[in-house]
């Protein structure tokens, strides 16, 4: 049951309890060896009884530890105390991943969501569960606190129970309360929690935060994984309106999102108005928050992470992070190569989750490179050993610094394509080489070797119409190729006549890569899109050639029909406009029918100064700006 209503603490509860209140030598004494143990999460790791227990350690062999993740000191974790002390961890943090790395340790790689059912199936046995808990309150009954998560699980199911009772302990609410007398020892304790102070970005995570918030949309549920790339998205977040939060981790980023207003939760489909997890990790200051605050609802993974009730949620956006990503979309993000690193947690769950949500969008997100920029992490194939987290069927949006690359429905080549374009520079050219060699894109697009640009964000704007509907104007991509494409078929006859003056009835390919394929320099391209269930859907492109000779531009574009005669013509026209004095162009040249006096008109109404002439049937324009 969840509880919800604010309770006083019992203010006697280590007399009417004291028949079960020890110290924590005494407390592990009962341990003995080949007996498995489980260990609080995060800043709620018991670590007065991990002390007292790996002070026995001569007294004891064969011990298997057992833990997701845990902050602080891990003085178990020696490769000198092995015959004492194993690890089996379900996540590898830092505080045990050289021992895991040395082979002296275990990794078990698993859904988190699916971590509980190895307890109480028996599949994984637990003789002790060393928790922490707040102290009991008038019902008898001891909150969980920042550490909900499998701890809850592991209580429920382990022979024996030792917590840690601490006043600076939250008492958090939500499924977060077990009775007191579920507990066979309680060891009074009276030192601060774990803490882990926030991690601040760079420029590059605060680029994919950028990248990330766009795709986030008023009313959304969001879910961060652990790191620094998906809290470097808060900043950008905060013009956002009626947020929800259903993630298996909070930290204190949470804190600045709620003060600002952007979250609310009212457009939940579950949990309306609460912010639901099973974890915190931060400083005192995100812990004082969630005391007794009926905001929060901490639950266990069991809830938080079972993929059917995050895909309940309208718009879930999931956000987490990859060591590697190769061309056909494999995420790796446990292992480098053959070493350990972090682990599986509740990505897979997350992701597939917010895969089913109406609206939903699965995010993984990373810097485009590893080692001080000397490796991309966009791969052709996954360093050898790595292990496959999310598979290419289910990736959806990769987002690195240099922006997003929707994958999902997309073939191979246009998978390749895209992960290309967000890849470090420096790497792209190699990328497309092995792309060919690996047949994943066809032999031609070695033509578009060393053109593989991304235009600058500064050239992105948007327009509302009068019914209210949106239009973004963005630059050209190397992944606008196929919706360019099917611009050009969706076009009538006369359409295509008056913009290529002839009667088209195919485009070639070489011709659409060039103009996808441009420097944004000499070359600008603008495209008019509007978001659709798939991504976006392209209305119109604008685009200008420079020559050098004349410091002049030819212009040139093109509106959809069914999106005619609603000024995008014109407003295509000005932005292109500012673009070109930006970049210190004199002026414009264009080409016009004369049967085409929607566009003759366009330029005449631009405010610039307009020449034209007539010859043999088509309008020559210069507009100086």
């Amino acid at each position: 049951m969840r509880e919800n209503a604010t309770a006083p603490l019992d203010p006697h509860w280590q007399e009417k309890y004291k028949g079960m209140i020890t110290t924590p030598e005494k407390a592990v004494a009962t341990i003995r060896p080949g007996q498995r143990v489980f260990l609080g999460t995060g800043g709620a790791q018991p670590l007065q009884l991990v002390r007292a227990l790996v002070a026995r350690r001569q007294e004891l062999a064969d011990i298997q530890i057992i833990h997701m993740l845990t902050l602080g000191e891990a003085p178990y974790a020696y490769k000198e105390l092995t015959d004492h002390f194993t690890v089996n961890t379900f996540f590898v943090a830092d505080n045990v991943r050289n021992l895991i790395q040395e082979g002296y340790g275990d990794y078990t790689p698993i859904y988190l969501s699916e971590v509980p059912r190895l307890f109480t199936s028996g599949q994984m046995p637990l003789d002790v569960a060393l928790i922490q808990v707040c102290p009991p309150d008038l019902q008898g009954r001891v909150s969980l606190g920042i550490s909900v998560d499998i701890v809850k699980s592991a209580a429920e199911n382990a022979s024996l129970v030792i917590a840690q009772v601490k006043p600076q302990m939250p008492r958090t609410l939500g499924d977060s309360f077990i009775s007191v007398y579920d507990i066979d020892m309680l060891v009074p304790v009276d030192d601060p929690l774990v803490e882990a102070q926030p991690t601040l970005g760079d420029e590059t995570t605060r680029a994919i935060g950028e990248h990330i918030a766009s795709l986030v949309d008023d009313g959304s549920t969001i879910e961060m994984g652990i790191g620094r790339i998906p809290h470097g998205v808060i900043e950008f977040l905060k013009g956002k309106k009626d947020l929800g939060i259903h993630t298996e981790m909070i930290t204190d980023a949470i804190i600045d999102l709620i003060e600002a207003g952007v979250v609310t939760g009212a457009q939940k489909t579950t949990d309306r108005g609460k912010i639901v997890t099973s974890f915190a990790i931060g400083s005192k200051r995100l812990y004082d928050y969630v005391n007794n605050n009926p905001l929060f609802s901490f639950n266990p993974t069991e809830y938080v992470n079972d993929p059917f009730v995050i895909g309940q949620q309208n718009k879930m956006v999931a956000i987490n992070t990859a060591l590697e990503v190769d061309l056909t979309g494999q995420v790796c993000a446990d292992s480098l190569g053959t070493h350990f690193y972090s682990g599986i947690g509740g990505q897979v769950d997350f992701n597939r989750g917010a895969a089913r949500s109406p609206g939903g969008r699965a995010i993984i997100a990373l810097p485009s490179t590893a080692q001080n920029g000397t490796r991309s992490r966009i791969v052709s194939t996954l360093t050898s050993g790595a292990g496959v987290v999310v598979t290419r069927g289910s990736a959806h949006y990769v987002v690195t610094e240099y922006g997003v690359a929707y994958l999902h429905g997309k073939s191979v080549q246009e998978r390749a394509m895209a992960l290309i374009s967000i890849a470090h520079p420096k790497f792209r050219e190699q990328l497309l080489r092995e792309a060919i060699e690996y047949k994943y894109v066809h032999a031609e697009k070695a033509d578009v070797e060393g053109r593989i640009f991304i235009g600058p964000k500064e050239l992105q704007t948007t327009m509302l119409l009068e019914d209210g509907t949106l239009i973004t104007f963005r630059p050209i991509h190397p992944t606008d190729e196929p919706r360019t494409r099917d611009l050009f078929y969706a076009l009538s006859q006369e359409t295509v006549y008056y913009r290529y003056m002839s009667h088209m009835k195919r485009i070639p390919r070489k011709q659409i890569q060039n103009f996808v394929y441009i420097d944004h320099r000499n070359e600008v391209a603008i495209v008019a899109t509007l978001p659709e269930a798939y991504g976006e859907d392209i209305i119109a492109v604008g685009r200008y050639y420079l020559d050098p000779k004349t410091n002049r531009a030819e212009v040139a574009f093109v509106v959809r029909d069914d999106w005619q005669n609603r000024g995008i013509g014109t407003f295509m026209l000005k932005h292109l406009t500012n673009i070109a004095k930006r970049n210190a162009i004199a002026g414009f040249t264009a080409e016009v029918l004369r049967e085409n006096r929607r566009m003759q008109a366009v330029f005449h109404h631009s405010g610039l100064k307009v020449r034209s002439q007539l010859v043999e049937g088509v309008y020559h324009f210069e507009l100086d700006f």
